[in-house]
């Protein structure tokens, strides 16, 4: 006897949907502690580009997993030994305020956006500030007087929340 079974149609996603789907499932980002934006997917500062570059090339750069070092709980990537040991030598004046996370949206709203664009940077009175898209962060520098101590009220308090949830 030969037996007819029925099967379901296999769906189709295409990878950007199963993303997308994944993302908006994720209730919570992937962050160390909290104080230093990750990403969603990654684990890395600042998607693993090189923040001693914006200092020193005044841009963003790549960096590598080879010249890694780890501060506050997270991998920071850069592009050389030799930006490697300056941030070892002086962190908190290389790392983005912040803790990378969106200046904009930190003086604006007090929340945090962890989509950033790691080439959407600014570096005003020696401190670096990162957005989610260039035009944010051109607004943001040339507001910085006014928006600055707005985001630096706004800070303690978010850093302290994302603490108390400890995002992993």
């Amino acid at each position: 006897m030969v037996s007819h079974r029925k099967y379901a149609k296999p769906v189709h996603v295409s990878k950007g949907a199963a993303c997308l789907a994944l993302m908006l499932t994720c209730s919570v980002p992937a962050l160390a502690d909290g104080r230093v934006n990750t990403g969603y997917f990654g684990g890395v500062a600042i998607g693993g580009y090189d923040t001693v570059s914006y200092f020193l090339d005044n841009k963003a750069v790549k960096g590598s997993e080879k010249y890694s070092y780890e501060w506050l709980g997270t991998p920071w990537y850069f592009a050389s030994e030799a930006h490697r040991e300056l941030f070892k030598e002086n962190p908190a004046k290389y790392a983005p305020q912040y803790g990378g996370y969106c200046a904009g949206e930190v003086a604006v709203s007090g929340s945090v956006t962890v989509n950033i664009d790691p080439e959407a940077f600014a570096i005003v009175d020696g401190k670096l500030y990162i957005t989610y898209d260039k035009v944010h962060t051109q607004d943001f520098a040339a507001h910085v007087d006014a928006a600055g101590p707005k985001a630096d009220a706004n800070w303690p308090k978010k850093q302290a929340e994302l603490a108390q949830n400890n995002y992993r």
